[in-house]
Formats: C-alpha cells, sequence, structure tokens
C-alpha cells in the first residue's frame, strides 16, 4: 500500500475514532456536554458583542467634554448663550436624541443648553458601587452644575429622565428655575414589558445575558420598538443620526434594564411627593403615546399639581421632541416666562 494512502486511512481511522468517543461522552453525560457547547457558545457571542460595542464606541466618539463629579465622569454637550437650560434624556438614550432632533440647536439660539449623558448612557460612567436612582442622579447632576458654576435652571426631562427631573426639584429646589416634563412616566401600574426588560440588570445572570443574548435581541426589536415609540408618526430621517450601536452595548444594556427595574417602586415611592412641586411646572405629551398612557400618567400629574400646565398633542406619540420639536420649544418657552419676575411675584426667579 502507498504510503500517503495509508497516512490518509490513519487519520481517517482518528477521525472515526474520536467521533466515536464524543458520542460515547454525550450519551453518558448529555446534561454535562451541553453545559459546556452552551457556556463555549455563550463565551464566544460575549467576546463578539464586547468587540463589537468597542468599535461603536471608536466609530462614534464623544461630541463634548467631561467633568468629574465623586468619582463619576460625566459626558455633557454645552452650546449656546443666555439662560440655563439642562436636557435629561430618557432610559436607553444618550445626548444624540436630543441632538438629532434638533432640539439643541435651537434652544441654543436662546438659552445656554447643558445636554447630559446621564450614567451608564452614551459616553457617561455608570459605577456599580451605587444604585443609581433618579434621586441619585439629582445629585450628580445637582454637582455637576455646581462645578459649571450654574445656580439655577430650567429642566427639561423625556421619559425617564422626567423622574430625574423631578427628583432634582425636590431634593434641590433652589437648583430648578422651573420644570418641563415630556412623555413621563409618574404613577405606578402594571408593566409586564417592565419585567422583562428589568433582567439583563439582574446580578450574575443578568451579567451573562446582557453579554450574550441581549445585544442580539435588542437589534433584533430596535425596528419594531422605534416605531411603536414614534406611533401614529413615522420615524423621521433625522433620527438615522442616532448611534443606535452605541445602546447595543453591553453596559448600555446593563444600565437601561437597571432603570426599568427601578421604574415602578421609584413612582410608588415618590408620587405623593408631586404636589410639593413650587416651580413652574410644564408637562407635554403625546396623546397617542403607545408606551406610557397620557391620561394616566402626565394628566393624572396634571390634577396633583395645581399650578402646572399641561399640553396633549394629538397626532404624537412618546417621542413628542423628535416629532414636534417646535412644540417642545415653545414649552421650554412657557417655562422661562413662568419662572420671571412679575410685580406680583418679584422674588419668584430669584436663584
Amino acid at each position: 500500500m502507498h504510503p500517503q494512502t495509508s497516512k490518509g486511512f490513519g487519520f481517517t481511522g482518528a477521525s472515526t475514532h474520536l467521533a466515536n468517543k464524543a458520542v460515547t461522552l454525550f450519551r453518558s453525560h448529555p446534561y454535562a456536554v451541553a453545559s459546556i457547547a452552551t457556556g463555549a457558545a455563550l463565551a464566544l457571542t460575549a467576546l463578539v458583542n464586547y468587540r463589537v460595542g468597542k468599535r461603536a464606541e471608536r466609530d462614534n466618539p464623544p461630541p463634548g467634554r467631561f467633568v468629574d463629579v465623586d468619582g463619576v465622569r460625566l459626558h455633557f454637550v454645552e452650546r449656546g448663550e443666555g439662560e440655563p437650560l439642562v436636557l435629561l434624556h430618557g432610559n436607553g438614550s444618550m445626548i444624540q436624541d436630543f441632538e438629532s432632533s434638533g432640539l439643541i440647536d435651537m434652544a441654543a439660539a436662546e438659552y445656554r443648553v447643558i445636554a447630559f449623558d446621564r450614567p451608564g448612557h452614551g459616553h457617561s460612567d455608570r459605577p456599580r458601587t451605587a444604585i443609581w436612582t433618579p434621586e441619585k442622579q439629582a445629585d450628580l447632576i445637582r454637582a455637576a452644575l455646581v462645578r459649571m458654576h450654574i445656580q439655577s435652571a430650567i429642566v427639561l426631562g423625556h421619559s425617564f429622565g422626567c423622574a430625574v427631573a423631578i427628583a432634582l426639584a425636590l431634593k434641590y429646589p433652589e437648583c430648578v428655575r422651573s420644570l418641563v416634563l415630556t412623555s413621563g412616566y409618574y404613577y405606578p401600574n402594571a408593566r409586564l414589558d417592565v419585567v422583562a426588560l428589568a433582567q439583563p440588570a439582574v446580578p450574575v445572570v443578568g451579567d451573562v445575558i446582557r453579554y450574550s443574548v441581549s445585544p442580539i435581541l435588542s437589534r433584533l426589536m430596535w425596528p419594531h420598538m422605534t416605531r411603536k415609540a414614534f406611533w401614529p408618526a413615522g420615524v423621521p430621517g433625522k433620527y438615522n443620526a442616532f448611534p443606535k450601536e452605541l445602546a447595543f452595548r453591553p453596559s448600555q444594556i446593563r444600565a437601561s434594564a437597571a432603570e426599568s427595574a427601578l421604574m415602578i417602586p421609584h413612582a410608588l415611592a415618590v408620587s405623593d411627593q408631586y404636589p410639593s412641586l413650587k416651580m413652574p411646572v410644564i408637562i407635554l405629551a403625546g396623546a397617542q403615546d403607545r408606551l406610557v398612557d397620557t391620561d394616566g400618567q402626565s394628566a393624572r400629574l396634571h390634577a396633583d399639581v395645581a399650578h402646572s400646565a399641561f399640553h396633549r398633542v394629538r397626532g404624537v406619540g412618546h417621542m413628542v421632541h423628535q416629532t414636534v420639536t417646535s412644540f417642545v420649544m415653545a414649552a421650554i418657552n412657557e417655562a422661562a416666562e413662568a419662572a420671571r419676575p412679575t410685580a406680583a411675584n418679584p422674588q419668584q426667579a430669584a436663584a
């Protein structure tokens, strides 16, 4: 027999032997083999997701600057001059949501606009040494504003950003000249979707999920969730500028999941404090919001805060700042005007 042919037969025989051993091992210990294979697949997926996340950060460098507050590196964009206006984005989002909407440029024509990446979103840190409740985030935002020599500001929140804005107003009322609350969640109700979205925040198991499965699921769900957020309006072309790959990073998924887990208990804990808000409060919501019930949330808040103003925008869903940017700008101007001194109340805007 030719040596090369003999070598080929030997190799085939060895392969068959190994295959037979693998089959025998699987039959003897099916769960162990399946666990090892699953673990290997998860590890490989986690490595790929980590590298994709790092590439997203390289492709989308920070558009603004950083301020270090209490050991946290907080990213922000500052533009314009005039009365300070602070913008706080929603859960899972970042500065580029306000940027792509055109709101920052529109507001910067009249105000000193400061838009923050909240902890764990965009390019801001979110240390695991703290539970980042809206109150904890409010502490961080206030400290950052002090570093910027800003004593008080108009504060606008969108979605979960409303919870942080209200926490800032309740804890540091001297820091908030007036509030603009858009598409917010204020009162606890049954939300099965919140339970599902909070899974990546569970210790250990959640870490495995957010590095392996969550980025893949997030990409698959993105088109549906985006359409739902904008419904009944379509998704505008300008939203293509939003760097969605940054939102798919395991680190931001953890931040988003943690805030989903906090949403209902936080609303339960603070909802009875809303009537104590003393500064002007402008509430804006889309009448057809499919993510947050406008009647059960914004309209109810308006009833609880007697001096508030409420604008229900028809034909608009959750993303009011994207869909009707000029309406949001009008609400900001209304909030600014309401906070200015009047003959009847010359101390109204003192800060």
